[in-house]
């Protein structure tokens, strides 16, 4: 609407009020991610899928946080992740840093193997990953699951933390989301 006023095509702005969406609550239950971890590596599954889902499992992270993670931002000897991106400021959809689980660690080592000191940690034998979408949606329909995304992950790893008894102020910190958001959805 702003553009066709802006370019004469109206005479005058309509105000427009965008729906706003309610927020998804689907989120796997520990069956429900297994079943997906083993449909990731089933037929011609990427070979890249599973530790995309291991991260976003272990680290509740975005998608795209996860695919432009390169290695010079893993410490494996500490067990830390930078998710910030260097030079850039945080958004309103913050980064931030995480201790490596136990369990990721050995996951994030066996990967380390097969990568290049600067390159992508996940990647498709050494190239950026665009999108994961198509593989992702493959995996969950050969899993059986219905209404999962990529971003259900993020969903999933808070729900887990927040039913495990981890504080609201100490799961927002880990999951670098605001408490307000986390109480919220």
């Amino acid at each position: 609407m702003n553009w066709a006023y802006e370019n004469t095509r109206l005479t005058h702005t309509v105000p427009v009020a965008p729906a706003k969406t309610p927020p998804k609550d689907r989120w796997l239950t520990k069956k429900e991610a297994a079943a997906l971890l083993r449909a990731s590596r089933a037929g011609l599954a990427r070979s890249y899928l599973p530790y995309f889902i291991l991260l976003s499992l272990y680290t509740g992270r975005r998608k795209e946080q996860i695919l432009s993670l390169r290695w010079p931002q893993v410490d494996l000897e500490h067990g830390l992740i930078d998710f910030r991106r260097q030079g850039e400021a945080e958004t309103k959809k913050r980064r931030g840093r995480v201790r490596v689980p136990d369990k990721l660690l050995a996951h994030l080592k066996r990967l380390r193997r097969y990568g290049t000191d600067l390159g992508y940690v996940v990647n498709d034998n050494g190239r950026h990953i665009g999108d994961i979408k198509k593989g992702f949606a493959a995996a969950c329909e050969r899993g059986g699951l219905v209404s999962v995304t990529p971003h259900t992950m993020k969903h999933t790893s808070i729900t887990w933390a927040m039913q495990a008894g981890v504080k609201t102020f100490d799961a927002a910190d880990y999951f670098a989301t605001s408490e307000k958001i986390l109480i919220e959805v």
